[in-house]
């Protein structure tokens, strides 16, 4: 019995050791070129509505409930978003718009945990018909859930990859809605 219990200590306490040597910020970062026009491709991902396209995470669960707020494509609109438990419950807000190179956004996640992300994607000319897409998260964990961060890391940046992805098929494939699809 005592040797379960110390088993057990240990099982339950090493990680939030751990946690207390971790840091409680996160950033990851995947990139591709889509071989389109700079301003093509940041006339597509400026509007959010599009991201139901291409976005891993807004594609996770087809039957969540969607509103909108504001003027998509413009700092201020609001995507929220309440589904199952993969997809949870949120926002995302455009805060900032950097013409033909840069869409900042804020999330605000109310379930499955609370708290708050920031993304960038941006876009870079590489050639004439080539653009560098750069999308970038980053955010802070508190203890004890900084140790998650290990784990999301390499998730978020999979996910991020796979969009991006999805994103240069449809771009590559004209497959887009500029502006973003109306509903």
């Amino acid at each position: 019995m005592e040797t379960t219990l110390i088993v057990l200590a240990v099982i339950i306490g090493a990680p939030l050791i751990i946690a207390l040597f971790l840091s409680k910020d996160y950033g990851v970062e995947a990139e591709t070129v889509v071989n389109k026009r700079s301003e093509n491709v940041f006339n597509y991902i400026r509007y959010i509505k599009n991201q139901e396209l291409y976005s891993k995470w807004v594609m996770a669960d087809l039957e969540m409930k969607r509103e909108y707020r504001g003027a998509d494509g413009s700092p201020g609109f609001i995507y929220a978003w309440n589904g199952n438990n993969k997809a949870g419950e949120g926002e995302q807000e455009i805060t900032g718009i950097t013409e033909n190179e840069k869409l900042d956004l804020e999330i605000r996640f109310k379930r499955p945990f609370e708290g708050k992300a920031y993304t960038s994607i941006t876009t870079q000319a590489v050639e004439d018909n080539k653009t560098r897409v750069t999308w970038k998260m980053t955010g802070r964990n508190n203890y004890p859930l900084n140790l998650m961060t290990l784990l999301l890391k390499g998730t978020l940046k999979k996910d991020l990859e796979i969009s991006l992805n999805n994103l240069k098929n449809i771009l590559e494939k004209n497959q887009t809605t500029v502006p973003a699809k109306s509903l």
